[in-house]
């Protein structure tokens, strides 16, 4: 899940864990940026028990 995989990056992260906000890499590759894929609502928020796909871009929302 969403929580396990930010772990993986650092246990801070997974502790302090409030949401993901995930998009596809190939949304991103065809919008150009992060900024028109927030503007064509391609960015998801996802909880803890997201299950990360293959081709996720996960920002990571945290506080410790």
């Amino acid at each position: 899940n969403a929580r396990k995989a930010a772990g993986k990056v650092h246990s801070d992260i997974e502790r302090g864990f409030i949401r993901a906000e995930v998009f596809q890499l190939e949304e991103l590759e065809a919008a150009g940026t992060e900024a028109e894929l927030k503007k064509l609502g391609k960015i998801r928020v996802e909880g803890k028990n997201y299950v990360v796909q293959d081709g996720d871009v996960i920002h990571y929302l945290f506080n410790v």
